[in-house]
């Protein structure tokens, strides 16, 4: 429940940075990029960037989840496999040093 109302905030102060973002930045700027130039105002191009550099961090962080989740697997299937050993050697029969 307080993570959730955790999110709520942190996305309500985000409207409220880009609303205010937005009233102090009317104006309009030109972005070029390689295939072509377009003009976009400042608050577009600001969430643009934004919004890609998220997408970014996002793939990045899934990435590194898959790599942990097959470490994760890796892990459980040796420790399977360490348990079978400890079993079948429990189950030796005990050989006296006579």
């Amino acid at each position: 429940m307080l993570k959730k109302i955790g999110v709520v905030l942190v996305f309500l102060a985000i409207f409220v940075v880009m609303l205010m973002f937005t009233r102090l930045n009317p104006g309009m700027i030109e972005v070029d990029l390689a295939v072509g130039t377009f003009e976009t105002s400042v608050p577009i191009a600001f969430t643009v960037a934004f919004v890609a550099g998220w997408l970014f961090g996002v793939l990045c962080l899934v990435a590194y989840v898959i790599r942990l989740v097959n470490e994760r697997r890796q892990l459980r299937k040796s420790l399977r496999l360490a348990e079978s050993e400890v079993s079948s050697l429990r189950n030796l029969p005990i050989t006296d040093a006579d």
